[in-house]
């Protein structure tokens, strides 16, 4: 293979409306279980996409899928124009993958893994950059088999994004990383948004969907019970606000929301919060009643997460 010494070139970044992936009425089936239960997905050229849910929602069934190692059995899926499941060898120069599980050689060290990678991609890359961007220059002489979880999952996105393939699906990207490793990670990804190139994953931290995702799906049972923009998907969600209130308060305040109350603490999901917010205030006000815990707040990513877990969301 010819060496270089180049930087992975930048590609611009395509229209909005550009899609690198387009799925539509997915259905994957192991037996007699719905693995995925007929579901449509758009990813755009340029975006980082994240796919959310619990074990066993199907998200690792739709990523193998998309990257042509999973069969259908139903609908239609376009992956940079390609249908996976018929020309995997046409996709494979243009994607780099991290599955959960690494298939190393554990005899080889970190530069020898790198080494045997730039001879069996296409695209130009120098295992030194992935090194150094990776935090691995001083483990390159130490086999594979003596890394810790988080050194070979970091080896593991080092190859996933060698030569910044126009399209990265990342599973689970930092599980078993450190903060700081972690916070690494997410520079990388958002240095490969930055060249123009797609990233989607898969993370149980819903942290790092809000802090790189410009969209998310949340999946539940095979199906994807929310997805859009997390400002979108939480402005149509109920506010609330929570406190703890004295003894002898007795009956609560009339408002528009739901209230839920245990013992001495009250919590009111509402679609007014500045409405119902303030008569709770002056109800306690006019009556002497102290609020202890005071937090209002609009809707998070948890609290949607936690409804779809529970059934609570509709798709």
């Amino acid at each position: 293979m010819t060496q270089t010494t180049s930087e992975p070139a930048a590609v611009p970044r395509a229209a909005d409306d550009d899609a690198a992936i387009s799925v539509r009425g997915l259905q994957v089936r192991y037996g007699d279980f719905d693995a995925v239960r007929g579901i449509d997905l758009d990813v755009r050229r340029g975006e980082i996409f994240a796919l959310l849910g619990t074990n066993g929602a199907g998200k690792t069934t739709t990523l193998e899928v998309l990257e042509g190692f999973g069969s259908r059995v139903g609908g239609t899926v376009s992956v940079l124009g390609i249908d996976p499941a018929r020309d995997r060898a046409a996709l494979r120069p243009r994607m780099g993958v991290q599955l959960q599980e690494g298939g190393f050689v554990d005899e080889l060290t970190v530069q020898e893994t790198l080494q045997l990678w730039q001879r069996l991609v296409e695209r130009p890359d120098r295992p030194e950059r992935l090194l150094e961007r990776f935090e691995l220059t001083g483990r390159r002489d130490v086999a594979v088999t003596r890394l810790s979880g988080g050194e070979k999952r970091r080896l593991d996105l080092a190859m996933a994004v060698w030569g910044s393939p126009e399209l990265v699906i990342l599973d689970e990207p930092t599980t078993g990383l450190d903060p700081e490793s972690r916070r690494r990670t997410w520079d990388a990804i958002q240095e490969l948004q930055e060249a123009g190139r797609t990233v989607v994953l898969t993370t149980h931290y819903l942290e790092e969907a809000e802090a790189l995702a410009d969209r998310v799906a949340i999946m539940h049972e095979g199906r994807i019970a929310v997805s859009g923009t997390l400002a979108a998907i939480v402005a149509a969600q109920p506010a609330g606000f929570s406190a703890t209130v004295s003894d002898g308060a007795g009956a609560l305040p009339a408002v528009s929301g739901a209230v839920e109350r245990e013992g001495d603490h009250v919590r009111v999901r509402t679609e007014d919060l500045q409405g119902d917010l303030t008569a709770f205030l002056g109800w306690a006000a006019d009556r002497g009643v102290r609020l202890s815990d005071l937090r209002a707040a609009p809707a998070s990513l948890a609290d949607i997460y936690h409804g779809v877990r529970t059934g609570s969301e509709q798709s």
